[in-house]
């Protein structure tokens, strides 16, 4: 009679093949779909994944299968991932190529055959750019294919995997996708690595959980049946049963020893009942199965006979032995064996001998230093670190680990390379001086600079070590664990004389340190510069200028900075630092900016931003799309920024800068908001905060949104983005440019409320520390909103007190800001004339020139309040004769507030046309209604004039040209025409004139826009 150790019935699992097949289902529509199946040790998660591969594969999807692969007490880093790219590639390669093309440098990392990695600095965004990179890969192959991404075994996962499945659960928005992952639960301790992103899991309500539960005594029944070929007695079954208590492993493993006789089972521990299998097997096969114990999660059929060192015929008499017994099973790929069941093998491995154990580790590594050929290159080196760990010889193990964390390095597995050099640090003082001597830091660091020594000859000192291990902290977030390596260094270093790598560690420091928000990092920082002083150029000092400069560009801006900018520029270019002197470029161009070089530094920045661009420098490609663009913003010039930022978006979403693609589109919502382009605003505010890992993001994704909410009147709504962006910012590092906006939109939301003591405390708390040079672009809206607010309540009793003191205060600071850009010097007018009007004193002329000044700005929403309040101020003091010229105001206001959803201003220009009993829609000549569209519009006959060689596509100089009137008169029609057409440029004012057929093709002659 046969009898199968693995039960041809696939029992009971009925609703969790149901969820299965339904997420499989969704994936089938276009709706990526996360599963999370857990159970105990032998519960049958294994069985159900396999069930539910096979159903998909009937239904065509493509089962990419990758199992977390344990060697020792080590996982391989991004196991799992790799071995399922690998099946991609072999099931769907032309969609794989085409998914891939252009990226194949980094996806190299996690599937070498698709190239070399592309080598080069590493940086914060590394990972997450990889990480980035394999989301969009595997929705661009599950986008006409459905895919079943299976990953087992997540108790084994090393954290870059761990890391790498969070995201793709967090971030995978299209695709025919379902990611499905298997973990012991009863694995998971309290102190268990996979706990926290258990925990992150939970709280998405993207990903399904299913717990396995243990058979019930009708389904182990079932199970025996199948596994018997026919109907045991009930006794036996109940026997089964308690002695199993439901597990389907152990139900397999009684039922066969019960057929065969095997009474040992049923009284003795299961664990000796799985070594009782084991111990029946011939010496030979009993032999292979400890190596193979020893081996890993799957030993290659070379590697093993290399250890073994068994005739062929008798190793493959005994391997099939052990195949036979269900002991061992073929490894999926074909190439190799693996224990049918994991317990099966922890079972023989906790039974060898500590002797044996390390003796199989040295015969394992042995092999395959003496044929690397035997392992896949990709986990070759890994796995050599661990078999010589694990033989304990340090002498041998000590170059391995090291040689592992290079490898680690390279595939951007930060969180193993801290972890092998962690472990290199444990077996330095172990490992023979003889062998210290010979390794050398330019084969095994990176990240520490020379510092004058020739790394060639010099030997590697415990001190590069830690260097490494503190960079791999911070790029894997491990930032405590780094804070805590470079204290150690930093302590080592009191009793050498090495200025240039103490400073390079204070420069790592104060990047911890700000960080892990434990302060601004300045203190760090200038202990580094009092290093370097009077020091000759190195790549450590130019790093140290460059840092200095960057941190005070964004703090406390001043001419020392830009010396420093300048210093950091020229001693980066003089030692060949690229990287170093493009972002050292970059802070100097925004810095002369800031200091009135408008086109000069404009110019530095354009030319970083080509430079880097060209060579595809990563980090620096993406800090020139987010300060460029924003350094136009705060000179006005916001479409030349939109421009930037929507190239800088094509770049990042390319090349997987996930972090800088939240940072361009919070610059992006802050231009799109000065060009009234608001609902685009608002979504690019969104997903700042959606993409934004870090407080600057995230900050200024809710500041737009608080500006927003609080134009469009939704004044509680605006109160909690401003709450959101507040917090998000932190009071641990304060900057200008976080800061002022904060204290900006808390004004007005104070002053919106009524609350003018609140808005005048928040005003004087920002004036507190003045106004650096550069903050211009944020201390004019703020005292523009502080001298608003003045103005507003200027009727109310309760405001008289202090009221003088604060427009002294707001006088005395406009006297002092720079008005060197167009749209700063029409602030200027403008808060001067909320200023006036506090005081009682406005007049029509002050909100003339305010009108002037902002008419050629690109900024319809400025343009709308301004004008209306020179509206306000003509009815008021103006004469009969200014009614008409009143009118045309308030109508334009009026339609831009109403365009772009400005409910207080649109209000308010009505209420103010009631009271001065004005019509703020053209009235219209009684008869039949006309049907030229242009005459519903509003337009005056000069305008539609104007709006023809504006739908030509001619410049204001050409308009002016062809009407015989000046180019500033023309330029004041055309932003007339697009208050009243309700539009924010000239080219949406061309479109909505071509779909309204407001002239006849052959009036409309081609042109150039301008």
């Amino acid at each position: 009679m046969e009898t199968r150790s693995v039960s041809p019935v696939f029992v009971g699992r009925a609703e969790e093949l149901g969820t299965l097949y339904d997420a499989l289902a969704r994936a089938g529509e276009g709706e990526p779909q996360a599963l999370l199946i857990s159970g105990e040790a032998g519960v049958g998660k294994t069985r159900l994944v396999e069930e539910f591969a096979a159903a998909a594969r009937r239904h065509g999807a493509v089962v990419a299968l990758g199992g977390c692969v344990e060697v020792g007490a080590d996982g391989l880093p991004f196991a799992p991932f790799s071995t399922a790219l690998r099946t991609l590639r072999r099931e769907l390669p032309g969609e794989l190529a085409a998914a891939s093309a252009g990226q194949e440098e980094e996806l190299a990392r996690l599937l070498p055959e698709l190239g070399e990695s592309r080598a080069g600095r590493h940086d914060e965004d590394g990972m997450a750019r990889l990480f980035e990179l394999t989301a969009r890969l595997l929705e661009r192959v599950a986008a006409e294919h459905t895919v079943v991404l299976a990953l087992e075994d997540l108790h084994w996962a090393d954290a870059s995997t761990r890391h790498l499945l969070s995201y793709l659960v967090r971030t995978l928005r299209t695709g025919r996708l379902v990611v499905l992952a298997t973990y012991r639960s009863d694995d998971i301790h309290r102190r268990h690595p996979l706990r926290p992103l258990l925990a992150e899991l939970d709280r998405l309500r993207t990903i399904r959980r299913l717990e396995l539960a243990r058979f019930t005594r009708d389904e182990v029944g079932r199970q025996v049946a199948g596994i018997l070929a026919h109907e045991p007695e009930p006794d036996q079954v109940d026997a089964i049963f308690q002695r199993s208590d439901g597990n389907a492993f152990f139900v397999e493993e009684l039922a066969v020893a019960a057929h065969e006789g095997c009474r040992t089972g049923l009284t003795d521990s299961l664990r000796d009942l799985l070594l009782v299998r084991v111990e029946g097997l011939p010496e030979s096969a009993q032999q292979v199965a400890r190596i193979v114990a020893e081996g890993g999660s799957t030993v290659e059929y070379r590697l093993l006979a290399a250890v073994a060192r068994l005739a062929e015929d008798d190793l493959i008499e005994a391997l099939r032995a052990a195949v036979n017994a269900s002991i061992l099973a073929p490894a999926p790929g074909g190439d190799g064996y693996r224990f049918r069941h994991s317990l099966v093998r922890e079972a023989v491995s906790d039974d060898l001998l500590p002797g044996e154990r390390s003796r199989l580790n040295r015969r394992y590594a042995e092999a395959l230093e003496t044929d690397p050929s035997l392992v896949p290159a990709d986990q070759r080196a890994t796995r050599l670190a661990s078999y010589w760990y694990h033989a304990h010889d340090a002498a041998k193990a000590l170059p391995a680990v090291l040689e592992a964390s290079v490898e680690a390095r390279r595939r951007h597995a930060y969180s193993e390379q801290l972890r092998l050099l962690e472990r290199a640090m444990e077996l330095w003082d172990s490992a023979p001086e003889a062998v210290r001597a010979t390794l050398r830091p330019v084969d095994y660091t990176e990240v520490y600079p020379p510092c004058g020594c020739d790394p060639a000859t010099t030997a590697l000192r415990h001190l590069d070590l830690l260097a490494e291990a503190a960079v791999a902290g911070r790029l894997c977030g491990e930032r405590e664990r780094a804070l805590k390596i470079t204290k150690r260094a930093l302590r080592l270093l009191e009793d050498e004389d090495d200025p240039l790598r103490t400073a390079w560690f204070w420069i790592q420091r104060s990047r911890l340190v700000q960080r892990l928000a434990r302060g601004d990092g300045w203190q760090e920082i200038a202990t580094a510069q009092e290093l370097v002083r009077g020091l000759p150029p190195s790549e450590v000092h130019a790093e140290v200028l460059a840092t200095a400069a960057h941190w005070s560009m964004l703090r406390e801006p001043g001419p020392e900075t830009l010396t420093a900018a300048e210093r950091a520029v020229e001693y980066a270019r003089m030692v060949g630092a690229d990287e170093i002197e493009s972002n050292a470029r970059l802070t100097l161009g925004g810095l002369m900016v800031e200091a009135g070089q408008i086109e000069a530094g404009l110019a530095h920045m354009y030319e970083v931003r080509d430079e880097v661009v060209a060579r595809g420098l990563a980090v620096v490609l993406g800090r020139s799309h987010v300060n460029l663009p924003s350094t136009l913003e705060g000179i006005g010039r916001s479409e030349e920024a939109v421009t930037i930022l929507r190239e800088g978006l094509r770049l990042t979403g390319r090349m997987g800068l996930t972090e800088t693609e939240g940072w361009v589109l919070g610059n992006l919502a802050e231009s799109l908001i000065s060009l009234g382009r608001w609902d685009e605003a608002a979504e690019a505010a969104v997903s700042a905060q959606r993409l934004g890992q870090t407080a600057g993001p995230y900050g200024s994704g809710a500041n737009s949104r608080a500006f927003l909410a609080l134009a469009r009147g939704q004044v509680s709504e605006a109160a909690r983005h401003l709450a959101e962006a507040r917090a998000s910012y932190g009071p641990h590092d304060p900057m200008p440019q976080h800061d002022l906006p904060i204290s900006c939109l808390t004004v007005a939301v104070a002053a919106a409320e009524g609350r003018l003591a609140d808005a005048r405390a928040e005003l004087a708390r920002a004036l507190t520390s003045g106004f650096p040079l550069g903050t211009q672009r944020y201390a004019w809206p703020l005292l523009l909103e502080a001298a608003t607010a003045e103005a507003d309540a200027r009727a109310l009793p309760a405001a008289r007190d202090g009221r003088e003191q604060v427009l002294d205060t707001v006088f005395s600071a406009v006297k002092r800001l720079t008005t060197h850009a167009p749209v700063w010097l029409a602030h200027e007018r403008w808060v001067r004339a909320e200023l006036h009007r506090a005081e009682g004193r406005s007049t029509p002329d002050a909100w003339s020139d305010v009108v002037t000044a902002f008419e050629p700005l690109a900024r319809p929403y400025d343009l709308a309040r301004v004008r209306y309040r020179l509206a306000e101020s003509l009815l008021t003091g103006g004469g009969e004769d200014e009614r008409d010229r009143a009118t045309e105001l308030l109508r334009l206001a009026h339609t831009v507030a109403r365009h772009l959803g400005a409910r207080p201003l649109e209000d308010a220009a009505a209420a103010l046309a009631r009271r001065a009993r004005l019509q703020l829609t053209p009235a219209r000549a009684p008869g039949p209604a006309r049907s030229d569209p242009a005459d519903a519009l509003g337009l005056t006959t000069r305008e539609r004039d104007v709006l023809r060689l504006v739908a030509a596509g001619h410049t204001n100089r050409r308009i002016a040209e062809e009407l015989f009137i000046s180019p500033k008169t023309a330029s004041v029609h055309v932003s007339n025409i697009l208050g009243k057409l309700g539009v924010s440029g000239r080219g949406e004012a061309a479109a909505l004139a071509h779909r309204l057929g407001l002239f006849p093709a052959e009036m409309v002659m081609p042109g150039r826009a301008g």
